[in-house]
């Protein structure tokens, strides 16, 4: 688009994890050069991710196997910024959390109160969870009703995986929701105001000089539009160039693949 610098001539790069570094147990094409490549130019690489089914420590160990050496300076993930938001904002809260063990680790880490009972709960706070049943749906909907606020970790809706997607975070928040009557609160993840807030106070760059790469509309290139920094939809994972039209999201520039950015 006019008015925009060539997509290699930005300060720092934000890309998004799933569909757009790797799918399934494989890099995708491109990134074991561009990564490489953007640090040896001088560029901040940042990872920002709204995964809640894996700790900082465990994206760094899967990019590890996969070829990828990341400091974990450089990982953001929705289940680090949920424990983030407790800590900064609610620090007495007990929450009922509907997700898997590396959301629970991340909130027990940070000091974050847990519990499993429905009406001890002063907040539900939701992640993807692949053992989601109608007892976790009933407990989560008793926590609500009684009065716990209930927080999104992400608004996925599902997660691409290779040749398939998995119901996401957002199918057990609406769930929860219809069950309980009660919308949900806050969401932690891309593409909030929160998110944005805390990766820039880590980057330490405006904004305009930061390029967000990621493979969603709804979450990595809205999360750049809600938050003033430029985006790059590359078309390895959830969205397509057809899904543009639709969905009413446009970002600045269009990647077949992330090695475009050496160009």
């Amino acid at each position: 688009m006019s008015g925009l610098v060539p997509p290699r001539d930005f300060d720092a790069y934000f890309f998004d994890l799933d569909g757009t570094i790797y799918l399934g147990d494989r890099l995708l094409p491109g990134v074991e050069q561009t990564i490489p490549y953007l640090r040896s130019i001088g560029k901040k690489v940042m990872f920002l991710t709204n995964t809640t089914t894996q700790t900082r420590e465990q994206c760094r160990g899967r990019l590890r196997q996969l070829g990828l050496p990341v400091p974990l300076e450089e990982i953001v993930t929705a289940a680090s910024l949920s424990a983030l938001y407790f800590r900064e904002r609610s620090a007495s809260s007990v929450v009922f959390a509907v997700g898997e063990e590396p959301l629970e680790a991340e909130l027990q880490n940070a000091g974050i109160r847990l519990t499993r009972e429905p009406l001890a709960a002063t907040h539900v706070l939701v992640g993807m969870d692949r053992a989601f049943d109608y007892g976790k749906l009933h407990a989560a909907m008793k926590a609500v009703r009684n009065g716990a606020i209930l927080i999104a970790a992400n608004p996925d809706p599902f997660c691409p995986v290779l040749d398939d997607v998995l119901p996401d975070t957002w199918s057990m928040v609406k769930a929860i929701e219809a069950a309980s009557s009660t919308n949900a609160k806050f969401v932690i993840g891309k593409p909030s105001a929160f998110y944005a807030e805390k990766v820039f106070e880590k980057v330490g760059l405006p904004p305009n000089r930061c390029l967000m790469v990621g493979d969603r509309l709804e979450t990595d290139i809205l999360f750049g539009l809600n938050n003033g920094l430029p985006t790059a939809l590359v078309l390895t994972g959830a969205a397509s160039a057809e899904d543009m039209a639709s969905a009413g999201i446009r970002p600045d520039y269009l990647l077949k693949s992330i090695d475009e950015l050496c160009l």
